[in-house]
């Protein structure tokens, strides 16, 4: 029986967001974006280089440790008509997307394809050394070759270039490649940034170790989705975008053996960590797996209301089936929809950018603080705040009637 998803309006989430807001580049020094402090129903204005004294004692913050991958090629064909690939994901779901992009000779993908209809089955364009072959055009499956022995992550760093959200109307600069990462970026295979890890400098990450606040590192893919516009009426019939999440086993312990609140930093930590617990409740109920991957379907969670399956069982299950198994991290495909009426497990606040209207990450905001969203939007503009993924940033902590 299929699950009736609550209708929630998108409408309710639009909001008026003047171009002059959207930051079209990043600050000079990384820590120097304002932070706005949402708790108990008051907002409270300050410095991101500050954010660790906001912070409660015994508090883990958990980052995303993705790295944003150059993953627009630009082709020609002979005749000069220009194509331009825009890489998803690799076609080898079952392995983190890390592993892959240190694969030789070959690695094939599903991409976005620009100018597509000029692209003809049969067509093989190149680039340098590289030639690029249709596998499925219909699925926009595309093989990448060369005769080299460099990895692809070497191969497109030569070729690529750093994909910026579509509301930055310009082209990526060298200085991108570096301010669009952040400093702990490492698990190569994001099409855009975690952006509010994107403040985090020495000083600031200095400042959370000298008060003890803890650290932890979980890996969220992040998809070109992200920036998709919700087109239905309901949020709930988006079709939400998939996106890889890496759990190893010692973060899993982490969060087991923690006794203090949870901050994500960023929207994708918190996904990952909400489909984290999702997963061990799959394998809880003896769910299959496709050859050994779940892909957690977006109305999963909103099928058990009442689920009674306990964060501590949920976890162990799923070290339970790495150690079953003999494998070293928890990979798996979320759709997971985060919007009104659900309730985190892993979120006593949030850091967080400000978002798009009607986007799937500014209904996420409304989980945890309600309809207070609008109140923290309206200060924000009116107190000059940066927007989107260059902006300024919040620390959300989450409405105790939530």
């Amino acid at each position: 029986m299929s699950i009736q998803l609550p209708n929630i309006p998108i409408q309710a989430f639009d909001y008026p967001l003047p171009e002059s807001k959207i930051a079209q580049f990043p600050l000079a020094n990384r820590h120097d974006s304002k932070l706005l402090v949402y708790q108990d129903g008051q907002i409270t204005h300050a410095a991101f280089r500050n954010l660790a004294g906001q912070l409660p004692e015994n508090s883990l913050l958990i980052f995303n440790n993705t790295k944003v991958i150059p993953a627009r090629i630009p082709l020609f064909k002979e005749n000069g008509v220009a194509i331009e690939l825009f890489l998803l994901h690799p076609l080898s779901d079952a392995a983190p997307t890390e592993q892959m992009m240190e694969a030789t000779g070959e690695s094939s993908w599903e991409c976005l394809v620009g100018n597509k209809k000029r692209w003809k089955e049969g067509d093989v364009l190149s680039k340098g050394d590289l030639s690029f072959s249709w596998i499925n055009r219909e699925l926009n499956h595309i093989r990448i070759s060369w005769e080299t022995d460099k990895s692809f992550a070497q191969v497109l760093e030569e070729i690529g270039k750093i994909p910026l959200p579509p509301y930055m109307e310009r082209e990526a600069q060298v200085s991108d490649s570096e301010r669009y990462q952040t400093l702990f970026s490492e698990k190569q295979g994001a099409v855009a940034a975690p952006t509010a890890s994107l403040h985090f400098s020495e000083d600031v990450l200095a400042d959370i170790d000298r008060l003890g606040i803890k650290k932890a590192y979980l890996t969220l893919h992040v998809g070109a989705g992200t920036f998709l516009p919700v087109k239905e009426e309901d949020v709930s019939k988006h079709p939400m975008h998939r996106e890889q999440i890496v759990f190893t086993p010692s973060l899993i312990e982490t969060l087991l053996n923690h006794r203090g609140p949870f901050i994500p930093v960023g929207t994708t930590a918190l996904r990952a960590l909400e489909s984290l617990y999702w997963s061990g409740v799959w394998l809880v109920e003896n769910r299959p797996l496709e050859n050994g991957l779940l892909i957690l379907p977006k109305e999963f969670a909103y099928e058990r209301r009442e689920n009674t399956v306990s964060i501590q069982d949920s976890l162990t299950a799923v070290l339970g089936y790495l150690q079953e198994h003999n494998r070293h991290y928890w990979v798996a495909e979320t759709e997971l929809l985060i919007m009104p009426g659900y309730k985190p497990r892993f979120c006593d606040a949030l850091v967080t950018n400000f978002h798009q209207p009607k986007s799937t990450l500014l209904v996420l905001i409304t989980a945890l603080i309600g309809e207070d969203w609008k109140k923290v939007y309206d200060s924000a503009l009116s107190n000059d705040y940066r927007f989107l993924s260059y902006g300024d940033s919040s620390l959300l902590f989450k409405k105790k009637d939530i």
